[in-house]
């Protein structure tokens, strides 16, 4: 190839401008910030592709090949969605008008509902987390217990005394889980309300968990955040007493949103809280959820066996983070709990 037949590259005076204008984008979002949709980026795509594609046309005799799969994927996007769940367009509130809460999360087709609907709405201009209630209804909340094995560890300390620590190693690796009814809308409280410990306790500790929404069908059609307040020490004197030590009023927070995906969390994600204590951390911890021991849909399988939930349900999936047998809440605590695709639900002990 002679160089009066080579394919000539683009001016400089153009790549000048093309890295112009791609930097101007990314210092634009790096210090503006706000809601990074993928049509936002729409005008930095045909450059990057004119640059990728003369680079290949200078450097490889079957550019055209590559630019022709490049083409065919970017074409295949508008039909196929990635194997992941993805949010199309982060950060924007709609408001659904004349909506029974009871109906729209007991359909089985959620995820999908949503959807067409959204699509024939515009953005809510403002919205305050202020107007956020818990996103509860009708719904029972139930829990499994003992998911993981931190859990499983902490249960048998706590109950040793009564002879009950045999009771949760056997749980933890037999077919049947724990699970117990949790709490009713009047017990929970939404993100920014308060939670309680019992006045007849002693030893008192938040359990974050990852919240399951399951539909009247048994479909899990959401994720949101609980906080299952638990009271160790009534617990560990008699696994009898556990309904006590679980069930009360201020026992369970729930938020501060439900996420809506027909797909599963990824197992890298991670459950994190802190709390806090004067502006002080005072217990901090983190685990992921490569670390559950139980499957999500065998925990409600087991859950509606014999069993119907006519509004859907709440299932939280047991804790896997428990402070040392030192630490209790005291009032006036505030316990933050983050899932990063869901949010961070924070709520001040009573």
């Amino acid at each position: 190839v002679t160089s009066a037949t080579a394919p000539r590259a683009i001016r400089k005076s153009a790549l000048k401008a093309i890295a112009v204008i791609l930097i101007a984008n990314w210092i634009a979002f790096s210090i503006l910030g706000g809601a990074l949709l993928t049509r936002y980026l729409l005008p930095m795509y045909p450059l990057v592709l004119l640059l990728c594609v003369s680079t290949w046309r200078r450097h490889l005799r079957q550019w055209w090949l590559i630019a022709a799969l490049s083409a065919a994927a970017f074409l295949s996007g508008i039909w196929i969605n990635p194997p992941y769940a993805f949010a199309p367009e982060d950060n924007l509130t709609y408001r659904l008008d004349a909506v029974d809460w009871d109906a729209l999360v007991a359909d089985d087709n959620l995820p999908e509902q949503l959807s067409a609907r959204i699509a024939t709405l515009k953005p809510v201009a403002s919205f305050s987390a202020d107007q956020l209630l818990a996103p509860i209804g009708q719904q029972e909340v139930w829990a499994a217990g003992v998911t993981y094995f931190r859990s499983r560890g902490a249960r048998m300390e706590e109950s040793q005394d009564a002879g009950g620590g045999s009771f949760y190693d056997r749980v933890y690796t037999a077919d049947r889980p724990e699970l117990f009814f949790k709490s009713t809308a009047s017990r929970t409280v939404g993100a920014g309300g308060k939670v309680r410990i019992r006045t007849d306790a002693h030893w008192s500790v938040p359990e974050p968990e990852l919240t399951l929404l399951v539909s009247r069908g048994g479909r899990i059609t959401g994720y949101t955040i609980g906080n299952d307040m638990s009271s160790r020490d009534i617990e560990g004197e008699n696994p009898l007493y556990l309904p006590q030590a679980k069930v009360y009023s201020g026992s369970c927070a729930l938020g501060p949103g439900i996420l809506v995906s027909a797909h599963p969390l990824p197992q890298a994600t991670e459950i994190q809280i802190e709390i806090l204590r004067r502006d002080r951390v005072e217990f901090s911890g983190s685990v992921p959820l490569t670390e559950l021991k139980r499957d999500p849909k065998s925990l409600v399988e087991f859950l509606r066996r014999d069993n119907e939930f006519p509004h859907g349900c709440f299932l939280m999936t047991g804790t896997g983070i428990v402070p040392p047998s030192s630490f209790t809440l005291h009032n006036h605590d505030s316990v933050r709990i983050t899932i990063a695709p869901i949010g961070t639900l924070q709520n001040e002990v009573a």
